[in-house]
């Protein structure tokens, strides 16, 4: 079978957002909210791609927003609910936020009582993030639970606090988790927070449920949320970015030249550190299709970034057939974290975004200009 992203209608480079992979997801979510009770909101942060809002909106009943831009972008393009939550919030930007969310958690007592009045006076919703002190995410860069930690309020700080006008909790600690590393997040956050959790009208499980992903128990997953709504009396939110968009789409690439030092080293139309970051950060290798690890295949390469930076290096890959100016690389799984962390570094072309239709059409969404390098900075 021909694999569609080699289809010459895709452009080099570009993002492609495989439409019927995001709706089987998307399926699977609506499944997990008929029969736990719980919500599921999209997360900005990790796929804010408003192009499939359209199809994301007729499974989820909102968005979570992480600024004032994010939000401005859920009620301008997605209409349904919006819930808000940042480390820390301006006064000018509460009077953007109050107006179009329905749900604002505060990430400290002193924001909260900075704008208590402010927000009862709204009819908002209002939260409060608190720190289960519970570590589960693998990767440092990723744990909100660390020791000293900047996010969320610990439960000795709950102590004597003045908690009227709070009607729910916000808990975020988990990184494309499993539904056991909910399990115990759960646990950690009862023998807490228990006493708290009976007065109160919502609890957000923020993201990191990786319930999208090959091998996830799902059942085990709903049995967690029903047991915890039905507990507490609560409406449960959960808020993925990562599961919403996992394994829905690809960065496509182009080989634009090949040279050598020590090895074979192909230069892509691509950048690391432009165009999927997190292969520097975190860092991780990317999937790349019908490639394997060096040494495997017949032809091993170092795949390199098209940037000035001299780190801009993606790894060592082997193919079946020697590549050459031209040939397509595939790096999939590029739809979450990727396309919202991406820049404008050394004035680099940056990705096309596009969607492949169901019927297999491809429909270019937005190609970008040297207008868009230029308008970014004055």
């Amino acid at each position: 079978m021909t694999n569609p992203y080699l289809n010459k209608a895709i452009p080099s480079p570009a993002y492609v957002c495989n439409e019927s992979l995001l709706k089987r997801n998307l399926e699977l979510m609506q499944r997990v909210q008929d029969e736990s009770g719980a919500q599921i909101i999209l997360a900005l942060k990790g796929f804010s791609m408003w192009s499939t809002f359209p199809l994301i909106r007729k499974y989820l009943v909102g968005c979570t927003a992480s600024s004032v831009w994010e939000a401005r972008l859920a009620e301008e393009k997605f209409g349904r609910e919006v819930h808000a939550y940042a480390p820390g919030y301006k006064p000018e930007e509460m009077e953007v936020l109050l107006p179009i969310v329905q749900h604002i958690s505060f990430n400290s007592l002193n924001q909260w009582q900075r704008y208590r009045e402010q927000t009862m006076a709204s009819g908002v919703s209002a939260g409060l993030r608190v720190n289960p002190e519970h570590q589960e995410a693998e990767t440092e860069l990723y744990d909100p639970s660390a020791p000293g930690s900047r996010l969320g309020v610990r439960v000795a700080e709950l102590e004597n606090a003045d908690l009227t006008g709070i009607e729910g909790f916000h808990v975020h600690n988990l990184c494309e988790c499993d539904s056991f590393a909910l399990e115990r997040t759960l646990n950690a956050v009862e023998s807490k927070f228990c006493r708290y959790l009976h007065q109160l009208k919502w609890l957000n499980l923020g993201g990191g449920h990786l319930m999208t992903r090959a091998g996830y128990d799902v059942d085990h997953l709903i049995k967690q949320l029903k047991r915890l709504r039905e507990t507490y009396d609560l409406q449960v939110i959960l808020e993925p970015g990562s599961a919403v968009a996992w394994q829905t789409g690809p960065l496509v690439a182009e080989v634009v030249d090949i040279v050598e030092n020590d090895g074979q080293i192909a230069i892509l139309d691509i950048s690391a550190t432009a165009h999927m970051p997190d292969v520097l950060e975190m860092p991780y290798r990317p999937t790349i299709t019908g490639a394997d690890k060096p040494g495997v295949l017949a032809h091993t390469y170092k795949l390199g970034g098209n940037s000035c930076l001299a780190g801009d290096v993606i790894g060592l890959y082997s193919f079946s057939e020697p590549l050459q100016p031209g040939s397509r690389i595939i790096f999939e799984d590029m739809m979450h974290y990727t396309m919202v962390k991406t820049s404008f570094f050394n004035g680099v072309e940056h990705p096309s975004i596009g969607i492949l239709r169901e019927s297999g059409e491809f429909d270019l969404i937005r190609k970008f200009s040297y207008e868009d390098f230029r308008d970014r900075l004055s």
